[in-house]
């Protein structure tokens, strides 16, 4: 079957998309995503703001464009930066990725606040964004849960299951602060038993990580951190270590990881 070439009508509207986007991508970062307009959008490309409107019909649908937009393009770089580490390489592929969410970030702060900032007021991010959403996030945990392919939550050692057991006072343990985490990484395939004290352990790190860089980006870190790239390193190396990528779990056989590069 010949492959239908695209018309110069939609080129032409696929490039006044792109430029719309690109204009509200720069707002983001001089403004802030709460301050997004539409008609400043518009100003900035030189259209009227009916003009825009049959591209984009409010605020929020430019808003959720430029969601999945960025969602993708953090997750095509985390994915691309991970991919080519060897699988076995577990710290490897971990820092690997980790930079790769660093330097985007660092690269479009503006956009970064939209995934992680503060929410918009009034906007409610639709279902579709979901999956652009995770493409980052599942590759940090298939990085972990390959580390653990092996490991039975039962076969942990005693260290690492720090869930089990009697609780103390009203303290429910591991397994029920992360059963929905626990449920989503089966349901999800990476793991057919996922150990809840992985499965905290990895949402510890995920949300550490881009706590890291929401101090950096947003002025927290000013007077403590000297120099972000060399903290970013140190935070994520030990993150590894936490999460048992480098081959320190007594008790458990597996790959010996060696640092990474």
């Amino acid at each position: 079957m010949v492959e239908k070439q695209p018309t110069a009508r939609s080129l032409a509207r696929e490039a006044v998309h792109a430029a719309i986007l690109d204009a509200a991508r720069a707002r983001l970062t001089d403004e802030g995503p709460a301050q997004l307009s539409l008609r400043a959008v518009a100003r900035d490309v030189g259209m009227v703001s009916s003009a825009v409107y049959r591209y984009f019909p409010s605020r929020d649908d430019l808003l959720t464009a430029l969601l999945v937009l960025d969602y993708d393009e953090l997750g095509a770089a985390v994915e691309a930066a991970e991919a080519p580490v060897d699988r076995a390489d577990h710290v490897g592929r971990w820092v690997a990725a980790c930079r790769a969410v660093r330097q985007w970030a660092v690269g479009h702060p503006g956009d970064f606040a939209l995934l992680y900032g503060s929410p918009v007021p009034g906007y409610v991010a639709p279902p579709d964004t979901i999956e652009p959403a995770s493409r980052t996030t599942h590759v940090l945990v298939r990085v972990v849960t390959d580390a653990w392919a092996d490991v039975a939550a039962a076969d942990l050692p005693p260290d690492w299951r720090l869930g089990v057991g009697p609780t103390t006072g009203s303290r429910p343990g591991a397994p029920a602060a992360v059963a929905d985490a626990v449920a989503y990484t089966r349901g999800r395939g990476f793991h057919q038993d996922p150990a809840p004290e992985v499965v905290l352990r990895t949402l510890m790190a995920w949300t550490t990580l881009f706590g890291v860089l929401s101090f950096e980006l947003f002025g927290h870190a000013v007077g403590s951190v000297t120099d972000p790239s060399a903290y970013f390193d140190e935070v994520v190396i030990r993150l590894a270590h936490d999460l048992g990528l480098d081959g320190a779990r007594a008790g458990v056989s597996g790959p010996q990881i060696g640092a990474a590069g």
